[in-house]
């Protein structure tokens, strides 16, 4: 991978050119944190053990690839809702590890570590069954703990994901509530001084007209980056196709090997996907991580960051009666077919991974 300090050194002189594929002008206006059209910022999720790198959680994906720009993990704005037995106590799994059925979450825990010096953290931040709470300004006080949190971080850029899935019946977000909530979120982190974060909104991806997305969209002003999930519907989304629309840069912030039971697609019904068995490794590369990459390889003006779920899902009480993923096993170090092939594309310069100067570059990548 080009180092990024040489990034910084030659994309004044590519820009200038127009000479590599797919540059815009310097007229483009390009978004907070938003690396140069055909890169992309690689980011793994979503719990401890996916994404290792540390002494108790050691077989991730940290421990068996180089190690990528940033990490996924996920919080809350929902104190007392109740999910597989563990009660939110609202920004669950910052400070502590928690596990409210998706295996354990502590991003302390992972930041204090050396293996994460230099990467970049997306945060999934959901308010289900408050979302109400969070516009009507009951919930300030963890909106300002988060944003205490965010400060503490220095100039560690952070990708936050407010209330991601919006649509998702499985959220249950009331459309008004759902954009005011996102609104006062950004606004009151606003207020605290706190620059080191990028807004994602994040659709669901599949099922979503044009129509949809403007009427749940919170505005220019309030969205950074366009975010959606790539699962077994992922020909349904339309996200790049708005995002563009709004001159936006897309985050495809949830993907892992999902493929559709044609013979039962009923509720998202998908295929038995264990990499570790070779014949399913198969498949899935060619109905799933094929049409991922190219999906990422034909949009390079607009699709600028992914993130890879190395999930053992089917052993998660949170996705055992789940038709999506409660036959998915997508840890990629289970599979040398897998690893072989993902490496061969992960490692092409495009892929921004984890090194000294990566925020400063993102911080500025376009002068």
């Amino acid at each position: 991978m080009k180092k990024i300090v040489f990034c910084i050194s030659i994309f004044t002189f590519l820009v200038a050119c127009n000479s590599k594929p797919g540059h815009q002008t310097s007229e483009k206006e390009f978004q907070k944190f938003e690396p140069g059209d055909g890169e992309v910022l690689l980011f793994v999720g979503q719990e401890l053990d996916a994404i290792g790198g540390l002494e108790e959680y050691n077989d991730g994906y940290i421990d068996h690839f180089e190690t990528p720009a940033g990490f996924t993990m996920y919080t809350d704005l929902s104190p007392g809702h109740v999910m597989f037995g563990f009660e939110n106590v609202g920004l669950s799994g910052v400070y502590e590890t928690h596990n409210w059925g998706d295996g354990d979450s502590n991003m302390s825990l992972q930041l204090s570590d050396p293996d994460f010096e230099h990467m970049v953290l997306a945060i999934g931040l959901w308010m289900v069954t408050q979302d109400d709470e969070v516009a009507n300004g009951t919930n300030d006080e963890y909106i300002d703990k988060l944003g205490e949190f965010m400060l503490s971080l220095g100039q560690r850029p952070v990708f936050l994901r407010i209330g991601y899935e919006f649509a998702g019946p499985w959220n249950g977000y009331d459309r008004e509530d759902y954009i005011a909530a996102y609104r006062r979120i950004k606004d009151r982190l606003d207020e605290m001084g706190v620059e080191n974060v990028a807004y994602v909104w994040q659709s669901k991806g599949f099922g979503l007209s044009m129509e949809d997305l403007e009427a749940w969209y919170p505005g220019d002003e309030y969205v950074d980056w366009m975010g959606y999930s790539f699962f077994n519907n992922w020909s349904q989304a339309r996200m790049i196709d708005f995002a563009r629309l709004k001159g936006k840069p897309v985050f495809i912030a949830e993907a892992t090997p999902t493929i559709t039971d044609t013979t039962s697609d009923i509720g998202g019904k998908t295929l038995e996907t264990i990499l570790s068995n070779p014949g399913q490794a198969q498949q899935a590369w060619e109905e799933w991580f094929i049409p991922f990459f190219t999906t990422v390889n034909e949009n390079p003006d607009v699709v600028k960051a992914i993130s890879y779920i190395n999930a053992h899902w089917l052993s998660r009480p949170m996705w055992e009666n789940n038709p999506t993923f409660q036959g998915i096993d997508a840890r990629l170090q289970t599979s040398d077919y897998i690893m072989e092939k993902w490496n061969k594309e992960i490692n092409q310069e495009k892929y921004l991974k984890a090194e000294p100067g990566l925020w400063e570059y993102l911080e500025n990548p376009h002068k």
